[in-house]
């Protein structure tokens, strides 16, 4: 981590952690192989407002970590219990988050407390929680948003857990683990590409063919307009969708490379790389559905469910289809962002996040609930409780080694070839970059006041981006 309130330049780990090639991805095993409100709101919902009992009674040894693991012996307190806080508040990987702990808790017999809040909230107040009395364990991310807490002491190290469980993951997802200080503070769990979803039915029904290049696609979109469609359909109101749109888009444009440096602060906003960015986006803008800025994802992905909507760029996009019937699920497929035709359209660059769980250092319960956590976090390691939390999930595959990867859906199996194929993989802006940068008061409103006003002026508008980062202080 830079100085406080800078980015520093990307370091060796950084690109280990982003630079991903197909071997990388592939090596050692079938599924993906190597990557396979304030402080009171989240505070009222950790175990701070109800404290966990003490992981009584005496320890015993937990299942070992099955598939490419070498089994190990937990050191789980049986009868335990722990807190988890988690950012899964939609219905499906809420649900398929439950799975997980119910089955751990079968296994183990320590009971979990899985304290849920809003996505957004948890993310845009996760510095305030983790400062004052948050869970045991939580949900997050890789990338800039784990280094930046754990360069803070705000996340406990897992070496020992890394040391029984880290042969069942490849190189890259151990980096992807790592913090500044060489430390592992993640378990990986899941990771997704960010593709565009299409329904296969009316594609067909039209005569549809996946674009390959950006001017393919722009008279694709020209054509689903003139048929009654809304070409692309977009739901920005938790604020991180469009950041995945401008991510792919500047990957197109100016490579991986760029996209580091740009996330890092070494390269400026005000780059006449990042004007032609917004130039192409703002071209594609009367493709894309009106009114992204107060509507949800969902109710974007709804109308592609619907049959009025002709694709979309989104990760997730299965859960809606998984949840309207297995005949729409059976009709969803996907594609890669075009290539724009630049020479970094070779990387075939994307971006892939990897979600997973780390342990806090401040949670008021965890020296009394350590066991019963590890325990969780070991278990949470093997490809057998991932399969549990990705079959609900439709297009998100497990990050193990030993994830069975004969019981994916088509989609997943789909999203383990185009990550492979992959030869850099991003963790998407929303996570590349500092947290105050990325959120609500920063580019969530700079990229929404740009879908509303796209005729503005860029450079003004770009100045100001880039005035906001260098006004910001120490990152909190």
């Amino acid at each position: 981590m830079a100085d406080p309130g800078t980015f520093r330049s990307p370091s060796p780990l950084d690109t280990a952690v982003r630079t991903v090639t197909r071997r990388e991805l592939l090596k050692g095993g079938a599924a993906i192989a190597g990557i396979a409100a304030t402080s009171g709101i989240l505070a009222a919902c950790s175990g701070a407002a109800s404290p966990a009992a003490s992981a009584g009674g005496g320890t015993s040894p937990a299942a070992s970590a099955g598939g490419g693991m070498s089994p190990a012996a937990s050191s789980s307190a049986a009868g335990g219990e722990l807190t988890l806080g988690s950012n899964n508040s939609d219905a499906v990987p809420k649900k398929a988050l439950q799975d997980v702990v119910d089955a751990f808790t079968k296994e183990t017999g320590i009971k979990v407390k899985v304290n849920t809040v809003d996505h957004g909230t948890f993310q845009d107040q996760l510095s305030n929680y983790l400062q004052a009395t948050p869970d045991d364990v939580i949900t997050w991310f890789s990338g800039h948003r784990m280094r930046f807490f754990a360069n803070q002491s705000l996340f406990t190290p897992i070496d020992d857990v890394w040391g029984k469980v880290g042969s069942n993951f490849g190189d890259a997802m151990k980096a992807a683990a790592t913090g500044d200080d060489g430390k592992v503070y993640l378990i990986p769990f899941d990771t997704y590409a960010w593709t565009v979803y299409y329904r296969k039915s009316v594609w067909a029904d039209k005569g549809y063919k996946i674009p390959t290049t950006l001017d393919e696609f722009k008279t694709l979109a020209a054509k689903m307009k003139s048929d009654g469609l809304v070409p692309i359909g977009l739901g920005d109101k938790d604020g991180w969708p469009a950041m995945g749109h401008f991510d792919v888009m500047n990957l197109r444009e100016n490579g991986y490379q760029f996209h580091v440096d740009l996330m890092n602060g070494k390269a400026k906003w005000t780059d006449p790389k990042v004007k032609q960015v917004f130039t192409v986006w703002k071209d594609l803008l009367p493709f894309y559905q009106d009114g992204a800025a107060g509507r949800k994802w969902q109710d974007a992905a709804a109308g592609l469910v619907q049959k009025t909507t002709g694709m979309m760029l989104q990760p997730q996009v299965g859960e809606t289809f998984a949840a309207a019937g297995q005949a729409d699920f059976a009709d969803l497929d996907f594609f890669p962002w075009p290539n724009h035709g630049k020479e970094f359209d070779a990387e075939k660059s994307l971006d892939a996040p990897i979600d997973g769980f780390m342990l806090t250092s401040k949670s008021p319960t965890l020296s009394k609930n350590m066991d019963a956590a590890k325990a969780f976090l070991e278990f949470a390691a093997k490809g057998a409780a991932q399969q549990t939390f990705v079959k609900a999930q439709a297009a998100f595959i497990g990050a193990a080694k030993d994830v069975d990867s004969s019981a994916y859906t088509p989609l997943q199996q789909k999203q383990v070839q185009v990550i492979g194929d992959a030869k850099n993989v991003a963790q998407f802006l929303d996570r590349d970059a500092r947290s105050d940068f990325a959120g609500p008061q920063g580019m969530q409103a700079f990229l929404i006041n740009f879908l509303q006003k796209p005729d503005q002026d860029l450079d003004a508008f770009l100045k100001q981006i880039q005035d906001y980062y260098d006004g910001l202080g120490p990152e909190k």
